[in-house]
């Protein structure tokens, strides 16, 4: 087989190629921004590799193409579509009744799509989509949040001094008042956080809990904070945007 290493459409396929890199870039800053684990490279490589498969099957095989050999250019680009699944799924976790990692996960699906697109000779389009989806997670998440909801969620993270049982001082707090507590997850902090601090038995280490209060009135939020920070052992209650946890 003879290799063809300038084709015809090389300029074309350079400059698709050239526009999904942008483009999954610009998706991958946003979700850097906010310290996602799946960042810029994540999704530059998405985006590019989807670009990629989609020339290659619209592109690779121009010399075996004739009247006894017909592609459909459409198949490599349909198992995009199932395989990037696998990938958004690896960015999921469920923490009890917890969902975080759903925006970025549908992120790199939608920067799959903007990589076929450009991959198919759509640029305009991908942008477009791009600009939409940059519009969705800004100025319509920042809309969705002011609207009225029935229930009041309150995400905080807790620190607190380990081994004293204030966790459990804390989720008792929590019911007296009528919320639902969920906790997210917990983590010790070292030295650089403040963790070492004395008692008078001894040093102790500090914990830090994410945790989501809920109840079915629209009204407490503070007054729960108010009471949490008077438990015994509590150091500080910070409450946190759910930004932190898509």
């Amino acid at each position: 087989m003879e290799i063809t290493w300038i084709s015809d459409s090389l300029a074309t396929e350079a400059t698709l190629l050239v526009f999904a890199f942008v483009l999954s870039g610009l998706i991958g800053l946003e979700r850097e921004v906010r310290q996602k684990t799946a960042g810029a490279r994540t999704h530059i490589l998405v985006g590019l590799g989807s670009a990629l498969f989609t020339l290659v099957s619209a592109y690779g095989f121009d010399h075996v193409l004739g009247d006894d050999v017909v592609l459909d250019p459409s198949r490599i680009a349909a198992q995009i579509v199932t395989g990037i699944g696998f990938l958004g799924a690896g960015v999921i976790f469920v923490r009890r009744t917890i969902i975080s990692g759903l925006t970025t996960a549908a992120s790199i699906w939608v920067t799959a799509a903007v990589g076929m697109a450009c991959g198919a000779g759509m640029p305009l389009i991908a942008a477009l989509a791009v600009g939409l989806h940059l519009l969705t997670v800004t100025v319509l998440h920042v809309a969705v949040r002011r609207l009225p909801h029935r229930d009041l969620a309150r995400l905080c993270t807790v620190r607190y001094q380990d081994g004293r049982g204030v966790l459990r001082d804390v989720l008792a707090t929590a019911s007296e008042m009528g919320f639902e507590a969920s906790l997210t997850r917990t983590r010790r902090l070292d030295d650089a956080d403040g963790a070492g601090r004395e008692r008078e038995d001894g040093p102790t280490r500090v914990v830090e809990a994410t945790m989501r209060f809920s109840r079915p009135q629209h009204t407490g939020g503070d007054a729960l904070f108010e009471r949490l920070a008077a438990v015994d052992g509590v150091l500080e209650v910070r409450q946190i945007s759910d930004d932190e946890e898509e």
